[in-house]
């Protein structure tokens, strides 16, 4: 690829990219770079005025629109993908962004490991693997009708590295990694080697679900185990929104086009770290 194909490659004018958990801090900040990529971008939300307002700040050259759904919801899934397929005649791309953890799915001083209720530990479990697998069978069957595709999964750094006390979280995410790469190796080998599935490995990002597990409310410093993170953090700092889109928007783009069932890390080093 020379010079001007691969300023090429990150021009998504035309391409469709349908993202799961596209309102969440993480997600809006793709959903807006994309949109100003180029592409038309399908936002499955279940939150429609949560939507609405991330969309109404963009202002092109690509095309954002809301998208009813539910990422456990099989039928969701297929009418959204009607409504997709209805606006912009394909899907090139998924990111499967939905996900998070269940307060009751984690140890702590009143709830021990054989405490934890089996109804958070599925939640964990169906937020964050069924909620992957669901949206990949629905839009991933459009990719094979194509013959081409990029399907992008949002893992943790909890999936290689557990984190302490977060069972259902860390577990559900290191299926995710799994997941990634037997469909990645299942569609080029039964559909199209030009069908290529990706995810990224966040670290620790400042999010809703864990500001203030990592920062103090009342001043914003960090608390005792946001220092732990730090200290095991060769860049020694949290990742911000923006530090992700390097990565999303490469293997999204024919610039990865050799890159297939890789989980990249995005952690500033922590997964690198020994600890000494």
């Amino acid at each position: 690829m020379d010079l001007k194909g691969l300023t090429r490659a990150y021009d998504f004018t035309g391409r469709s990219v349908v993202i799961t958990g596209g309102t969440g801090i993480l997600g809006r900040e793709i959903v807006q770079t994309l949109i100003a990529c180029g592409a038309n971008v399908g936002v499955l939300a279940r939150n429609k005025i949560k939507a609405d307002s991330l969309l109404a700040a963009n202002s092109g050259p690509g095309r954002g629109i809301v998208v009813p759904g539910d990422v456990l919801k099989r039928d969701t899934l297929q009418k959204a993908a009607e409504i997709v397929m209805a606006e912009f005649g394909r899907v090139d791309c998924l990111i499967n962004g939905a996900g998070g953890n269940q307060p009751h799915a984690t140890t702590g001083p009143e709830l021990s490991l054989f405490d934890l209720p089996e109804e958070a530990l599925s939640f964990a479990f169906n937020l964050n693997v069924l909620g992957t697998i669901l949206p990949c069978q629905v839009f991933g069957k459009q990719m094979t009708k194509q013959g081409e595709g990029v399907i992008l999964n949002v893992s943790s750094m909890s999936a290689f590295r557990p984190l302490t006390r977060v069972l259902g979280y860390s577990a559900a995410k290191a299926a995710v990694n799994n997941f990634t790469q037997w469909l990645a190796v299942h569609l080029a080998q039964e559909y199209s080697a030009r069908i290529r599935v990706n995810a990224i490995a966040p670290g620790f990002f400042l999010t809703e679900q864990n500001r203030f597990l990592l920062t103090e409310k009342e001043t914003g410093k960090p608390t005792a185990r946001g220092q732990s993170i730090l200290k095991h953090t060769p860049m020694a700092r949290f990742g911000q929104p923006e530090d992700l889109l390097g990565a999303v928007l490469w293997l999204l783009s024919p610039a990865s086009g050799f890159v297939t069932g890789v989980v990249v890390p995005v952690d500033g080093g922590f997964s690198a770290f020994s600890g000494v």
